[in-house]
């Protein structure tokens, strides 16, 4: 049975705290339990009380990339006898840290924001809108990327290299409802339904079971996972996305409000723990008449 967490209030016998400690204290006590974790989250969508809240029909949108987390294996202890990640689970406590100590400043508690996406967070608790949950998904998301560059880098190459794409696809997903003409160029109207997160659509961005391995971590050779990805995943990637790679990261410094986040691009290809002259790995395999259809129809202008 589910927990039924009270986010800012006294159910945990704790009025003395500012947001932020108690926040970082909620996200410790689920630190081992990637079930916890996934019920901590939940808690941001719900109202403390039980009562429909505005931003429920959200909780689609983080589950769908939180979920698989927990799926994969990355949120495991990391002394149990399937280690989950170091990385993986830093970045997943940034957004629970954020997202928690957002809500319980919503609720009363006080302290100053201990990061700028808590306060897109708060932004998001005041007014539940597409753009606003994924200025503040996102904000989380880049700041556990640049905070943890140590810890990506004791991952495998393979690893390595699909963290670069759900980046992008994360990155991606915002600007189609947020700067869809950049997404999308000439069909940009399109942006905005395909990638709302109160829609079913989303899980095409955001449900990284499709991008990466079953299993973690991935072992043997990454042209086997390359030649594993799914047909629609492909096109997304090479025919969509990366024409378009660098204005991308680019947009999403400034609507973000991290600089840093374009140094992750060099020569138009990811370079996030990436060597800049590893380069093959990035180019674009041979389209269908139909990907590269799609292309030409969404290119840049």
């Amino acid at each position: 049975m589910r927990k039924n967490r009270r986010i800012g209030g006294d159910a945990v016998g704790d009025t003395e705290r500012d947001a932020a400690a108690f926040a970082a204290a909620q996200v410790a006590a689920v630190r081992d339990d990637p079930a916890g974790r996934l019920d901590l989250a939940r808690t941001m969508y719900e109202e403390p009380i039980g009562r429909r809240a505005p931003r429920l029909r959200f909780q689609r949108a983080a589950f769908a990339f939180m979920r698989w987390m927990a799926e994969r294996g990355v949120l495991n202890p990391l002394d149990g006898t399937r280690p989950g990640s170091r990385w993986w689970r830093a970045m997943n406590e940034r957004i629970l840290r954020d997202s928690c100590e957002a809500l319980a400043r919503a609720a009363g508690r006080g302290g100053p924001p201990s990061t700028t996406a808590v306060e897109h967070w708060t932004a998001f608790i005041d007014q539940p809108t597409a753009r606003s949950w994924y200025r503040a998904h996102n904000a989380s998301v880049v700041t556990a990327y640049l905070e943890h560059r140590d810890l990506a880098a004791l991952e495998n190459r393979i690893e390595c290299f699909f963290l670069n794409v759900v980046l992008a696809r994360v990155l991606y997903a915002h600007a189609l409802v947020a700067a869809p003409r950049l997404a999308l160029g000439p069909v940009a109207r399109c942006g905005p339904v395909l990638a709302d997160p109160r829609r079913g659509t989303v899980d095409i961005f955001l449900a990284m079971g499709r991008v990466l391995p079953d299993g973690y971590p991935a072992e043997g050779e990454l042209r086997d996972y390359l030649h594993l990805e799914r047909k629609l995943g492909r096109v997304l990637d090479y025919a969509v996305i990366q024409p378009r790679l660098r204005r991308l990261y680019d947009w999403s410094a400034e609507a973000l409000d991290r600089p840093e986040l374009g140094e992750l691009v060099v020569d138009d290809a990811p370079a996030y723990v990436w060597p800049p002259e590893d380069r093959q790995a990035w180019r674009p395999p041979r389209l269908s008449f139909t990907a590269r259809a799609l292309g030409s129809l969404t290119a840049p202008r």
